[in-house]
């Protein structure tokens, strides 16, 4: 059987491992649960990364032997379906929506920001492992809730949650991967004063006009919050 997520592992039945048992079927009582298995994995992707999560590792974080493991998760993909869904228990879905789909929508994405920002290792998770379990499916439900006033179909419905999704995963990313870069104010203003230079050279008139607009706050949250704006404000009915 492939092991730890290899390229010849078998792809994840959904059905069997949504609405299967959680709980090992045979055998005496189990030691441990499928929620406990994740929520190690789960920490060794917060603390180290995405890589450093092995069902070796995992093992060792719960104290059970590494073989135990596999009738709860029986490879790296399933596991990390399961680590997808177990953060995505921490969205809200309770919350009532205000009728102002534009709105709701841009609460959804500054939900799916933080969740992504505490977690660095989802939005690349999520690029591969979309079957979506109990706990992203009832948060996709709002996001198709808060999308009802629109008047559009449930295909187009979908296809507004996945753009939107990716759109935050995307910017996530941006966001996780300048944060791990340290960039000194000397580095900085080195940079600037080489666009300044190219924008003065007579060949970039485009770029020279861009940049002597007046700056737009750089702060993070400000910068997700106008990418959204274009998004959101440019959807309608189709």
């Amino acid at each position: 059987m492939p092991r730890d997520g290899r390229a010849d592992a078998p792809g994840v039945d959904p059905q069997k491992l949504w609405l299967g048992s959680a709980r090992p079927r045979r055998g005496r009582k189990p030691t441990y649960s499928r929620e406990a298995i994740t929520a190690a994995a789960v920490a060794l992707a917060d603390a180290e990364g995405l890589e450093a999560v092995t069902m070796r590792k995992v093992a060792a974080q719960v104290g059970a032997g590494v073989m135990s493991l596999y009738s709860y998760a029986p490879d790296k993909e399933t596991l990390l379906h399961l680590m997808v869904d177990h953060v995505s228990g921490e969205l809200p879905v309770a919350d009532t929506l205000t009728g102002d789909w534009r709105a709701d929508l841009k609460a959804v994405a500054h939900l799916q920001r933080a969740l992504m920002l505490r977690h660095p290792w989802l939005p690349a998770a999520l690029s591969t492992h979309r079957v979506p379990g109990p706990h992203t499916l009832a948060f996709m439900e709002r996001a198709l809730t808060a999308l009802r006033p629109t008047g559009l179909d449930g295909a187009a419905k979908l296809e507004i949650f996945a753009q939107l999704t990716a759109f935050v995963a995307g910017h996530a990313a941006h966001e996780i991967a300048q944060a791990a870069v340290s960039r000194s104010s000397d580095q900085a203003a080195a940079e600037a004063r080489y666009l300044a230079a190219v924008a003065a050279d007579g060949r970039h008139p485009e770029l020279a006009e861009a940049l002597s607009a007046p700056g737009r706050p750089l702060a993070p949250e400000a910068t997700f919050a106008r990418f959204l704006n274009r998004l959101i404000d440019g959807l309608g009915a189709d």
